[in-house]
């Protein structure tokens, strides 16, 4: 569907929010107590400039800032708000659990009824173990294939992302990065996304040692990237072939792209899967399963240890079960894939009418504006992207309501609460703010 706004040069001027005065205080005081002001790198206005904008309320496909600012919501809170932010089912199953207690330290009912659903869902796994992120996630599943098949050496893309453990920094850029020792940077080895030969290459040199790929199957951090056709097969086929697991980071394709993820939008199987924020509508969670052959090799019935106080907690349980069982409605991925496809066509057709350097890449609800005049398929193609003009694109939206991440490589999100009237009004603005930094400067 093409938004109704798309001639910029007959429109009035967009009314700019309100300065946020309040946010700016507050960034400099916070500042002064939290490192860089923000308590994940990725919240930090480092890259865009400007100080960091302070919330205060989210509700469906909107934020609302401290200064009385609301905004249409294209970050989706790093990926979860596949509903939109604070869906009501999801609110009222924690509100009736916390009461009775927010841990236990032991099992529940809750956690049984959250396992059900997940391996029910993802033919791929037989067998689940629940944590609190995709960091740990991803942490944990890397320690598993290494405990199970008794090799070290973990095979990542270069410029993808599975949180912040030391093993995988090393796939992000961050090999010499403060704090990661040497020993642990040299077990990881980087091969080109989408390049099916550079993997073959690598796991021929490293046959003996490979414990297991791990692969994003839509890299989030270099813009959004299609898996090329045949690739994620191709991956999963010389796994087989060389004796090592393919572990898919499904952090933010996990219940996004479809209710099996990407393994059933790209009819593709993992030996173990990683799933983080988008299974608990809101609520910090992650996970990670596989076989039961495989997970078998985890504590306290194998030797692999993993553990965690408020892994399946109740509230959180609560929250992913009621958040499920709401993506277990397919129009949820028709409205969702609805939704982006109105959003991206109609800012397509004035890229297309201006001939503007920028891509559209997009895999469901997965969506990112690149200001790059050549499509992106791996790392080195990200280097190209202009996070300059993208800098000036950001404060255009963001002084006008639309929030995108601060970064000109991480993907947004599309949620099932934005409306067709939201889509129209971003699109609008978006198309306003192409012109403003291509046209005027």
């Amino acid at each position: 569907m093409q938004s109704k706004n798309t001639n910029t040069g007959t429109l009035k001027e967009l009314r700019k929010h309100a300065p946020a005065v309040k946010s700016r205080e507050l960034a400099e005081e916070i500042e002064k107590l939290i490192p860089g002001g923000v308590n994940s790198p990725f919240r930090s206005f480092e890259e865009v400039g400007g100080h960091t904008i302070f919330f205060d309320r989210a509700d469906g496909a909107y934020l609302f800032d401290i200064d009385g600012n609301k905004y249409i919501d294209f970050l989706g809170a790093w990926g979860p708000a596949i509903l939109g932010h604070s869906p009501k089912a999801v609110v009222e199953a924690c509100k009736k659990v916390i009461e009775l207690g927010p841990v236990f330290g032991s099992p529940h009912t809750l956690e049984l009824e959250f396992a059900r659903k997940i391996t029910r869902a993802v033919p791929s796994i037989e067998m689940v173990r629940l944590v609190n992120s995709g960091t740990e996630a991803v942490m944990s599943a890397v320690r598993l294939a290494r405990g199970f098949t008794g090799k070290e050496i973990i095979v990542m893309a270069e410029g993808g992302y599975h949180g912040h453990s030391d093993s995988v920094l090393a796939s992000n850029g961050h090999r010499t990065s403060g704090g990661i020792p040497n020993a642990t940077a040299s077990n990881t080895v980087l091969v080109a996304f989408n390049d099916l030969e550079s993997l073959r290459d690598c796991l021929s040199k490293h046959s003996n040692s490979v414990a297991a790929v791990l692969l994003e199957p839509v890299p989030g951090s270099m813009g959004v990237i299609p898996p090329a056709p045949g690739y994620l097969d191709g991956v999963r086929k010389l796994c087989d072939e060389f004796n090592c697991l393919f572990i898919l980071d499904e952090v933010l394709t996990g219940f996004r792209l479809a209710l099996g993820g990407a393994q059933e939008l790209y009819g593709v199987k993992a030996d173990l899967t990683c799933y983080g924020k988008g299974l608990g509508g809101g609520m910090p969670i992650g996970a990670f399963g596989g076989s039961e052959k495989i997970m078998r090799h985890l504590q306290p019935i194998g030797d692999v240890y993993q553990a965690g106080t408020f892994s399946g907690n109740p509230v959180t349980m609560a929250g992913g079960c009621a958040m499920l069982e709401l993506l277990s409605a397919p129009a949820v991925y028709e409205t969702l894939e609805s939704r982006a496809a109105q959003l991206f066509s109609a800012i397509q057709v004035e890229i297309d009418r201006h001939e503007y350097p920028v891509q559209l890449p997009r895999v469901g609800s997965m969506i990112a504006i690149v200001f790059s005049s050549k499509p992106v398929r791996n790392f080195q193609d990200s280097k190209a992207i202009d996070s300059k003009r993208f800098a000036k694109f950001f404060h255009f939206l963001l002084e006008r309501g639309v929030y995108l991440p601060p970064s000109s490589v991480d993907a947004a999100c599309v949620s099932a609460a934005h409306s067709v009237d939201d889509i129209d009004e971003a699109v609008d603005i978006i198309n306003r703010g192409l012109s403003f930094v291509f046209d005027r400067t």
